[in-house]
């Protein structure tokens, strides 16, 4: 089976540059040059991923990020000539699954839509099921007291994580290994930070109340029975 990667960047130079540098037996590439195209393919050829640039003379990738989170969870890479920490922050924040800063290397490039498209597999089946939380992970339905909720990809994996380490303190780069391991050279802990913090609230049942604990300059704990507004107090922890 193909896979479909959609091109969204307006330098036509860039995009056949990408297609080549990607270019693989089992893929199919659709370019896109403005923000018009992007949103007519995703919605005609429902792409496997999309790369996805942020400035176009059309309007703003950003704003098609968010677009793109309201009814789907098809992972995108940012592109972007914005190297500030803010616009990194942005993109995560928005949902992407990973952003690249131009000028990047091909075989960064390559690297971090490969470890997407590994991420992207279904993972085996495995429920987690507990008072409020439930999450079937093969069915890729999560839901918190009840509501389906929308996860992105480091999301998911990230989740995983701590409801598969009950009770164990996960340190930050533990978690970065586990949720980007073939590119944890290029992944900034700030990329943490944010992914943690979209997630927590996501699962919170009451404003402030999280299962994800913070272990002060070490990680994180998973323990739905110790909501303390995201802090672990208890002694040991």
């Amino acid at each position: 089976m193909s896979y479909k990667i959609l091109i969204a960047e307006d330098d036509s130079g860039l995009n056949e540059g990408i297609r080549l540098a990607l270019r693989q037996n089992d893929v199919t590439f659709i370019s896109a040059y403005t923000l018009a195209e992007a949103r007519e393919l995703t919605e005609r050829e429902q792409p496997d991923m999309i790369l996805l640039d942020i400035n176009f003379p059309d309007g703003s990738g950003f704003d098609f990020l968010r677009e793109i989170r309201r009814r789907s969870k098809v992972p995108v890479l940012v592109i972007t000539a914005n190297d500030m920490e803010l616009d990194e922050v942005k993109g995560l924040t928005l949902g992407a699954d990973d952003y690249i800063v131009k000028p990047f290397g091909l075989m960064a490039l390559r690297a971090r839509v490969e470890n997407i498209r590994r991420r992207t597999v279904k993972s085996a089946a495995f429920v987690y099921d507990t008072g409020n939380y439930r999450f079937d992970f093969e069915a890729l339905d999560f839901r918190v007291g009840g509501q389906e909720i929308s996860l992105s990809i480091p999301e998911q994996k990230l989740l995983r994580a701590f409801v598969s380490h009950p009770g164990q303190t996960l340190t930050r780069d533990k978690l970065i290994d586990l949720i980007w391991p073939d590119a944890v050279e290029y992944v900034d802990e700030n990329a943490l930070s944010v992914t943690v913090s979209r997630l927590r609230k996501k699962l919170e049942i009451r404003e402030a109340d999280s299962p994800i604990c913070t272990v002060y300059g070490v990680g994180y704990v998973w323990d739905p029975e110790n909501i303390r507004g995201g802090a672990c107090y208890e002694e040991g922890i």
